[in-house]
């Protein structure tokens, strides 16, 4: 026995690690190798509904040790670090690695001991420690155990190159979408058979009316009526719901052509996953919510709830497809058939600043990717992008509009939409060859002045470092964007500086580094706050850009570990999204998934799909039709058991705030996979 690298092992030196080969024929299976190799991987229990295997009577009290791992693996140049997660404070905590090979044969590759705790996670779990492997390069299936307790095993995972191992997940990412599509241009598939919404090829426009805090309205609709019908059909549905926002459509869009333009030979035309098509999708619900015309914008289709005498989205579990035709021509019931669309002004007023950055952006974004397959189009999205950058009202008071009620979607910070919105532009002007006649601008130098402009204002404020990249703030993309359009055309008197956008950059990361040394797994996001999944991907973004930016790795391990405490190496040791690693949200609060969907996590499922994460409480509350779903952790214990740190997570059907997606949660999915499977030094321009 001796030490190699960090690793206690045993055996004959094979890529750098030492193993030691256990055949699994051998017999009786007492080595602690043969145990691990062959202990059951085990899988999310489901406890109540139709395809339940266990009863929560039955539930197992937490275990006195776990291992957790990224489920989806790890790349083989990358860090490498899993947790364990101990009762006791005692240390050393003695691991174990083994391979894995195509015929069953399992090899120890390494070990060592966890002598330094990461800290405590609950009362429960007094320790969390440590297990580092970064030494491991050679790809394979593995597994890691306790040496004193061969039987408690991680789940077994890959070390690859990024192309195998985030292929997959991108993959997943394009169906989420692909099933989140409403409209005659659905993609057909296990959980969706059949078009939905039709009726909103003819749907009448309203103003908005007045809403309380929950949406609500008084009486009908009718006086709000503005007797203009439009072709609203298409879009994704936002969420578990059938509802359509403008808002966080474009904050879609914009990830997902920014994915395209930076990552073409991951995500673009001609890639193995190409986004392509879908974020022409999202672009084309986008222009029908735009009227270039009578510079109208259109808000959302649809509305959650209603009132005592109407029927609202959110009140309701079916099939998207039942809608068109739902109760027949019962009035009670008019809005599910004919959802409303809702303006955000009279024609020609200005508009709220975060929805003309974000919609400025699409529109400079789908110009710079698609003007020489789609010049038409893309010509039309660039004029548009003009218009909508030039109605920005930058003096709007009160809330920012987002959705109907805004506390759906409650936006603060609206400079950061407009630096990024000028940013794009000014690439779209610099990027082409040929311009669109009848441009209000044509120099690509005038929005660069607007975008420094505004990512001034952005640093010098509050809101500099207040969040971090997500739908609520897009500066974290913004300063990498503008700090490449600085370096592509230069410009004397501008009201920033590249190293001001690093240093922006610089100071979220920090920011974020900060609230993950708070606790044992490092996430740079509170476990106990809404949209948890997401800040990690989008953390993940930033550790790469500023890397990419420095030229040298300086977040790579630290924006690893973001991907890895949300892919499964949390303290609940579930993947939070669905389909990517082996246990993963089984009873999604979304009603495709729970009525046409599995509930034991084999297909149909809905991959790709974000789901809100751990929160500070788990919500319950029953819809009519609703199939009741609830799942425990492996082994049959309750998530509870795993809580800590103000956070809880729940796999139920009932609890929107843990495992509702949507489609800006899954937004920044296929971003952050680009980055990881290109690597930083390979982001396109």
């Amino acid at each position: 026995m001796r030490l190699v690298s960090g690793f206690v092992a045993i055996g004959v030196m094979i890529g750098g690690l030492v193993t030691a080969s256990v055949p699994a024929a051998a017999s009786p299976r007492s080595s602690p190798v043969e145990q691990a190799c062959h202990a059951p991987a085990g899988k999310p229990v489901q406890v109540t509904g139709r395809g339940a295997t266990g009863k929560v009577k039955d539930a197992k009290p937490a275990p006195a040790q776990v291992i957790r791992v990224d489920q989806v693996g790890y790349p083989v140049g990358g860090a490498k670090q899993a947790e364990i997660m101990t009762r006791s404070r005692r240390g050393p905590v003695r691991w174990e690695l083994i391979g894995r090979s195509r015929h069953g044969t399992c090899s120890l590759f390494g070990g060592g001991g966890a002598t330094i705790s990461l800290g405590s996670w609950s009362s429960t779990y007094r320790a969390v420690w440590p297990v580092d492997f970064g030494i491991l390069h050679t790809p394979g299936t593995y597994r890691l155990f306790l040496q004193d307790h061969p039987k408690v095993v991680s789940p077994w995972f890959r070390v690859a190159r990024t192309t195998d191992l985030y292929r997959k997940p991108l993959a997943n990412a394009l169906s989420f979408y692909e099933n989140e599509r409403d409209g005659p241009d659905f993609v057909k598939s296990k959980l969706r058979t059949a078009p939905a919404h039709l009726n909103d090829s003819r749907a009448m426009t309203f103003l908005a009316p007045k809403v309380d805090d929950n949406g609500s309205f008084k009486g009908s609709l009718a006086r709000y009526a503005t007797g203009l019908r439009i072709n609203a059909a298409g879009g994704w549905f936002d969420a578990g719901d059938y509802l359509h926002f403008t808002e966080t459509t474009s904050y879609t869009v914009a990830m997902m052509l920014q994915a395209i333009e930076s990552f073409p030979a991951q995500v673009g035309r001609h890639s193995p996953v190409s986004f392509d098509n879908e974020a022409m999708f999202g672009l084309n619900f986008l222009r029908k919510m735009w009227n270039e015309r009578t510079r109208t914008l259109y808000l959302q289709v649809g509305t959650g709830e209603a009132n005592n005498t109407f029927v609202a989205d959110h009140d309701i579990w079916r099939l998207p497809q039942a809608d068109d035709h739902y109760q027949g021509s019962n009035s009670h019931d008019q809005y599910i058939r004919h959802p409303p669309v809702f303006l955000a002004g009279k024609p020609g007023s200005l508009i709220s600043p975060n929805l003309a950055g974000k919609l400025a952006a699409d529109f400079a974004l789908c110009y710079r990717v698609y003007r020489t397959t789609h010049p038409s189009t893309a010509n039309s999205c660039l004029r548009s992008a003009e218009t909508i950058f030039s109605m920005a009202s930058l003096h709007w008071k009160g809330p920012l509009e987002t959705v109907l009620p805004e506390d759906f979607y409650p936006e603060t910070s609206w400079h950061d939409d407009l630096m990024l919105g000028g940013t794009e532009l000014a690439l779209a002007l610099h990027d082409a060859r040929r311009l669109p006649a009848g441009l209000p601008v044509r120099s690509a130098t005038t929005y660069l002045r607007d975008a420094a402009h505004w990512a001034s204002t952005l640093v010098a404020g509050k809101q500099a470092s207040y969040d971090t990249l997500n739908l609520y703030d897009v500066s974290g993309l913004a300063d990498y964007e503008l700090y490449r359009a600085l370096g592509a055309m230069p410009a004397d008197g501008l009201a920033i500086t590249k190293s001001k956008l690093l240093a922006n950059l610089r100071a979220q990361l920090t920011s974020a580094t900060a609230i993950g040394a708070r606790e044992p797994f490092g996430y740079g996001f509170a476990w106990n706050q809404w949209d948890t999944t997401t800040h990690g991907l989008g953390l993940s973004v930033m550790a790469n850009e500023y890397d990419a930016l420095v030229g040298r790795p300086v977040y790579a391990a630290w924006g690893q570990r973001q991907l890895d405490d949300l892919l499964g190496a949390n303290a609940w040791g579930v993947s939070l999204i669905v389909g990517d690693g082996t246990a993963f949200p089984d009873c999604m609060q979304h009603q495709v998934a729970n009525i046409a969907g599995s509930d034991n996590g084999s297909p149909p499922i809905l991959a790709g799909a974000v789901v809100e994460g751990p929160n500070s409480f788990s919500a319950t509350g029953w819809v009519p039709n609703m199939r009741s779903c609830r799942t425990n952790a492996t082994g049959n214990v309750p998530y509870r058991a795993y809580d800590g740190h103000g956070a809880v997570f729940a796999d139920n059907v009932q609890s929107y705030d843990t495992v509702e997606p949507a489609i800006d949660l899954t937004a920044m999915s296929p971003l952050a996979f680009a980055w990881q499977e290109a690597g930083s030094s390979h982001a396109g321009f």
